[in-house]
C-alpha cells in the first residue's frame, strides 16, 4: 500500500517521491545522503555532481544518459553498492541541475564532452575510476577516450550504450526523440510520456514514473535537438583499450538493439559482454541486484587489474 502525506492540503508527496527528496537533500544531521561537488567545465558551465557511498572505496562514476538526470541512479546510490564503494554522479549538460545554455555548437563538441567528464573526475579527486555509462552515455565516454584517452580509467561499463552510430541497429522507441524537441508543451510531454515508458520492459512504478518524467522534462527543447545528430564511431579508439570493459545490455532494448552490445563487446579486447533476457533499456532499474552484483563484482576485478 503506497502512503501519502498532505502539506497544507495543496501538495500530495507519495513515499516513493518521499524517498527521492531524503536521497537527493543533505539531512539536518552532520550525516549527508549526499556531497555536492562543485565541478566547473573549460568552456564555462556549472555542472551539479554529487558524491555517495563509502569516501574510501573503490571509484565508480555514474554518466546517465539522454534527457535523463543523476537521480536515475536511484537503485544504486541507494545500495549496498554505497557500503563498499566510492560513488560520484552528475547531471549533463543541458540535464537536470547542471547548465543549460541554448547555444547548439555547445553539444556539438567532442572535446567539450570528453572535458565535462574528465573536469568531473578532477573535481571530485578521482584517481582511478570505472565509468558506467548508460545509453547517449556511449557517445560521452567515447568523447573522452578521444579527448583525454583511458589512461586514468581502471574499466568502463557499458549500458545499453554503442560505440558507433548503426540505423540499423536504432530502435523504435527513438523515433519520439524528434517529437521531444518540439516547443509546443502538450506534445513535448506526450512524446516524453511514451520514450520513458519506451526505455523499460518491466515498467517503473507510478510513482518512480512520476519522478522520472519531471526530471526528463527539465531539459529544454532545444537542448534535445542539439544532442541529435551527433556523428558516433569510436571503434578505432576502442580497439586498442587495454583496459577492462563490460558490456550490459537488455534483450528486448527498444531504443538500441542487442547488436549493437554484441558489436562494441566484438571491437573491444577482452570485454565481456551480460545480456539480460526479459529487460529493456535500463538494465541498472529494471534488475537493479543483478546488475549490482555485476558491477560490483566488476569495479572489484578492475581494481584488482589496474
Amino acid at each position: 500500500m503506497t502512503m501519502s502525506v498532505w502539506n497544507s492540503g495543496l501538495i500530495k508527496v507519495t513515499a516513493a517521491t518521499a524517498l527521492f527528496i531524503a536521497i537527493a537533500q543533505p539531512s539536518h544531521g552532520e550525516d549527508l545522503k549526499y556531497k555536492p561537488i562543485s565541478v566547473k567545465t573549460p568552456d564555462g558551465l556549472t555542472i551539479s555532481a554529487q558524491e555517495w557511498g563509502n569516501p574510501n572505496g573503490p571509484e565508480i562514476l555514474f554518466i546517465h544518459g539522454f534527457s535523463q538526470s543523476h537521480l536515475s541512479w536511484m537503485r544504486q546510490v541507494d545500495s549496498d553498492l554505497a557500503k563498499e564503494f566510492r560513488i560520484v554522479t552528475y547531471d549533463l549538460r543541458g540535464h537536470g541541475n547542471s547548465d543549460k545554455p541554448l547555444d547548439p555548437a555547445l553539444y556539438r563538441d567532442s572535446k567539450a564532452w570528453g572535458d565535462e567528464v574528465q573536469a568531473v573526475i578532477d573535481a571530485a579527486g578521482f584517481k582511478r575510476p570505472v565509468l558506467v555509462g548508460w545509453s547517449y552515455a556511449g557517445r560521452v565516454i567515447s568523447d573522452y577516450v578521444a579527448t583525454h584517452g583511458a589512461g586514468q580509467l581502471a574499466g568502463i561499463n557499458f549500458v545499453d550504450a554503442g560505440i558507433k552510430a548503426d540505423p540499423a541497429l536504432v530502435g523504435e522507441n527513438l523515433k519520439n526523440l524528434p517529437i521531444m524537441a518540439s516547443e509546443d508543451l502538450a506534445t513535448n510531454i506526450a512524446a516524453t510520456r511514451t520514450f520513458v515508458h519506451g526505455c523499460f520492459s518491466k515498467q517503473p512504478s507510478a510513482d518512480d514514473f512520476e519522478v522520472m518524467l519531471s526530471f526528463n522534462m527539465m531539459v529544454p527543447p532545444k537542448v534535445r535537438a542539439a544532442l541529435g545528430g551527433r556523428p558516433l564511431d569510436a571503434t578505432e579508439n576502442m580497439s586498442k583499450l587495454k583496459i577492462p570493459v563490460l558490456v550490459t545490455h537488455g534483450g528486448e532494448d527498444r531504443n538500441s538493439k542487442v547488436g549493437t552490445a554484441k558489436y562494441t563487446a566484438s571491437v573491444i579486447p577482452g570485454a565481456k559482454l551480460s545480456i539480460y533476457e526479459g529487460i529493456g533499456h535500463s538494465p541498472f532499474y529494471e534488475d537493479a541486484p543483478r546488475f549490482n552484483t555485476e558491477l560490483a563484482a566488476f569495479v572489484r576485478e578492475a581494481n584488482k587489474t589496474n
